[in-house]
């Protein structure tokens, strides 16, 4: 006889489980009926008292109240990624087919570590690797794994790298990258053993990209003093100015010299279905790795990203066999031989939904949107004399601050951060900040296709309208614009 419970998806469940994900999908669906911004304004405070006010020992027995008390308590101080005055981080709006996706990998729950808990998971898995692999250019005997993000598919590569090694001593060993390399790069460092201090920086050029000529001096001046570069690191995308390493010249010096090469193409991998800008990866089919962030450009739910090797035997250096999971005679495919995690959701059915329903010419066109964006952003940066732009961008980030033409560097550094934080406070905008050489920056990170240069004019003169709002507040600051 068939045991049941009401709280677990099975047969006898089925009706409830209906009526739960469309309650759930209702919820949602009204919040972004009614959202005008893409935040409540809520304070910190207030949202840690409603937080720390719920009993977890005194459930509430139904789903339906307890939904309601996540809607009031999340969906209602939400950060809606979908409405054009965020503009902060890289992240998405997410395409539709992956949130039906989302509903089928949940629901089922299938681990992709193993053929015999995932069956056809596995296949699109392998599928789907195969496709990127080959929008990378790398050929036939290309192999990868779908991660949790970029941050493991660095880690990931950066293994890959070390295990690659002829050297055996840790303390030799070196990573090369830039300044505008992203941080888990020197995470990776420190978690491999390397240490902090094993990551060279290579200096870069007046627009923030790799220096060529740099990366062959360091190379050589490294193995001048007896250490081992493991790896050169290059960028399609970095985080602050968006910018791309020039990867083909970089890919030459590294093959010159046995050095493995990857390139995080965390941010940029949108180009890899982009039909006017895909020469910006030139040379990426040379590298050794490729990680790629779906869930960044190509409109993917978190989590959605994997790291592609140009050959397959690179991935099995770390493959460790268990009888009772991957013995050495197993004969059906298997994804754990080649993956730091063992349980992994099925997160490749997003990305393959999205394919068979978008396409990825339609992906590229609306990465593309999104740096056409940017430059539009860009001219009305350019044309304001309120403000002062950073550099012209590549991708999608556009570095810029307030800036009255009588506010002294100083001034406006000590007003740029307060100016970020009571936009956010107030709801309607949320800009990202960051610093290059001591100097604080907003950032516009576009990655909407859906926001109209009418949305960032509007965004832009909120801005303006709190930055002076700020400098009265400081009759000193005031009397010095009067004079």
């Amino acid at each position: 006889m068939e045991g049941s419970s009401p709280h677990l998806f099975g047969r006898s469940t089925v009706g409830r489980f209906q009526h739960d994900v469309a309650q759930a999908a209702a919820a949602v669906a009204d919040r972004v009926r009614t959202v005008r911004r893409p935040y409540s304004g809520a304070s910190l405070t207030d949202l840690q008292g409603m937080v720390d006010a719920v009993d977890l020992d005194r459930p509430l027995g139904d789903t339906d109240a307890a939904l309601d008390e996540v809607a009031k308590l999340y969906l209602d101080n939400a950060v809606w990624f979908h409405e054009p005055g965020y503009v902060a981080h890289l992240n998405c709006p997410v395409a539709l087919p992956a949130l039906s996706a989302e509903v089928l990998l949940a629901a089922v729950n299938s681990s992709v570590d193993t053929y015999d808990q995932s069956t056809t998971g596995t296949l699109i898995e392998r599928r789907l690797v195969d496709w990127a692999a080959g929008r990378i250019g790398f050929g036939p005997d290309a192999d990868g794994v779908f991660t949790s993000g970029g941050t493991q598919s660095n880690l990931h590569a950066l293994l890959l790298a070390r295990e690659a090694s002829p050297a055996t001593d840790l303390s030799r060993m070196r990573i090369l990258a830039t300044t505008e390399t992203h941080f888990s790069v020197t995470q990776a460092a420190i978690l491999l053993g390397l240490g902090r201090e094993a990551v060279i920086a290579v200096a870069t050029d007046a627009g923030g990209r790799m220096d060529p000529a740099a990366l062959t001096r360091t190379l050589d001046d490294l193995a001048a003093y007896g250490l081992v570069a493991i790896a050169v690191v290059a960028t399609a995308g970095t985080t602050d100015l968006g910018c791309v390493d020039p990867i083909a010249e970089i890919a030459e010096s590294c093959a010159r010299r046995g050095v493995w090469l990857h390139v995080d193409a965390a941010y940029g991998c949108g180009l890899l279905v982009s039909t006017r800008r895909r020469h910006l990866l030139d040379g990426i089919e040379r590298a050794d790795s490729v990680t790629v962030d779906f869930h960044k450009s190509f409109f993917q739910p978190i989590s959605s990203s994997a790291i592609i090797v140009r050959h397959a035997s690179a991935m099995r250096r770390m493959a460790h066999h268990a009888d009772y999971l991957n013995p050495r005679t197993a004969t059906v495919p298997n994804q754990v031989d080649k993956s730091l995690q063992t349980t992994r959701r099925f997160d490749a059915l997003k990305l393959w939904m999205t394919l068979r329903t978008v396409g990825a010419e339609q992906l590229g066109a609306m990465f593309d949107r999104v740096v056409d964006l940017a430059e539009d952003a860009h001219r009305l940066l350019t044309e304001d004399p309120d403000f002062e732009v950073a550099a012209e961008p590549t991708l999608s980030t556009v570095l810029f601050r307030y800036r009255p033409a009588w506010l002294d560097d100083d001034a406006c550094d000590e007003l740029t951060p307060r100016l970020r934080a009571r936009l956010f406070a107030g709801g309607e905008a949320i800009i990202a900040g960051t610093t290059r050489d001591g100097r604080h920056w907003l950032k516009f990170t576009l990655l909407n296709p859906m926001t109209t240069t009418e949305h960032l004019r509007a965004v832009l003169d909120l801005v303006r309208e709190t930055g002076w709002a700020l400098l009265a507040e400081d009759d000193t600051r005031l009397a010095t614009a009067v004079v």
